[in-house]
């Protein structure tokens, strides 16, 4: 008996109190779904979504975009020397013509197909101690860089930075001019600020280290880069180390396994307004091994509107839910008309 009113007590002490909020009286405004208001708000809301669709729609046509795949798989392609493995520091040049002016800004972009960034254990392979600029991590990486955490080729000094995304860093490189009168001109890219703000700002730091060489001593590039973090680029000092921008694009991993990632723009000289028709000439440095795995790589030449890059999904599905809730409003208008008032009928 006193265990049973002990339960009670307990049981009485574990209620809520017995306020409106507690019990879930408060007032509340429930609206009163009729049908003079739900087929009406369907058409309006069917109309918005088809004027927005159709705006997307036509501005993702006016968007260019000039694709060329120069993976070299076709032994008459340029690039089918440099595609075999075996040959390394090779050079293929492609032609290529404009019919019209390509409005500027261009961005050019790289892309890669068959490449599965998405991959659980290959996101995990860096050490985000190590690239936020925390010098312990550089001699002693983290484990989850496996297997890329020391050179076993060299005297298992760690490596910087280490991890599988880095070490994958794609390094092909190219040049694009112009053919004008029988010469070849240099069309100027502009390689500052394509990494993400966060990216450069907040989430990739270099050691606080001068010169930042210094802070690299006693460990070893990655084990597929030609040269050190702290000389990506040689032109200027303040893009290398972690944050590089190509180093922080590539850094950025892909949800899907074919993606393109920015590369340059072109927004200077005699090109801030677009690239010219005329004929046009890509020199590439080929570097980044893609048949093994069944990869192709291509570059993508794009603008872009007040909407973004190029993308006809996005305008397609505002038509359809659009023409959808026309359609369930004039159902739903001729089943009213139907069984409002069966005595007419």
């Amino acid at each position: 008996m006193g265990r049973t009113k002990k339960m009670v007590k307990q049981e009485l002490a574990n209620r809520p109190d017995n306020t409106a909020f507690t019990q879930q009286r408060l007032p509340a405004w429930q609206p009163m779904l009729s049908a003079g208001i739900i087929i009406p708000g369907f058409v309006l809301i069917g109309l918005a979504f088809i004027g927005i669709g159709v705006a997307l729609f036509v501005t993702s046509r006016s968007i260019q975009v000039l694709e060329i795949d120069y993976t070299g798989v076709e032994t008459s392609h340029p690039c089918f020397t440099c595609s075999d493995p075996d040959v390394k520091k090779c050079v293929c040049q492609l032609d290529f013509t404009i019919d019209s002016l390509f409005k500027g800004p261009v961005f050019f972009y790289y892309g890669l197909n068959n490449y599965f960034q998405n991959y659980r254990k290959y996101g995990a392979s860096k050490d985000d101690d190590q690239l936020s600029g925390d010098l312990s991590n550089f001699k002693s990486p983290s484990d989850t860089c496996s297997p890329y955490e020391y050179d076993s080729n060299n005297n298992d000094k760690p490596i910087a930075p280490c991890g599988s995304i880095a070490n994958s860093m794609f390094n092909d490189t190219f040049k694009l001019y112009q053919k004008v009168n029988g010469s070849k001109k240099l069309v100027p890219f502009d390689g500052k600020g394509i990494a993400w703000w966060t990216d450069y700002n907040v989430k990739y730091r270099n050691p606080d280290v001068s010169p930042l060489k210094n802070a690299f001593n006693g460990t070893v590039k990655p084990l597929f880069w030609p040269k050190p973090a702290y000389e990506l680029d040689p032109s200027d000092p303040a893009n290398n180390g972690f944050i590089n921008q190509d180093f922080l694009v590539w850094m950025r991993r892909a949800a899907l396994p074919d993606f393109r990632k920015l590369y340059r723009r072109i927004t200077e000289g005699d090109y801030r307004l677009g690239l010219p028709a005329g004929d046009y000439n890509l020199e590439i440095a080929y570097n980044y091994p893609v048949l093994s795995f069944d990869g192709r790589k291509k570059v993508v030449f794009s603008n872009v509107s007040w909407m973004g890059g190029k993308n006809e999904f996005l305008g397609i599905a505002y038509l359809v839910i659009g023409s959808m809730c026309v359609f369930m409003s004039l159902v739903m208008l001729i089943v009213y008309a139907k069984f409002k008032f069966p005595e007419e009928d």
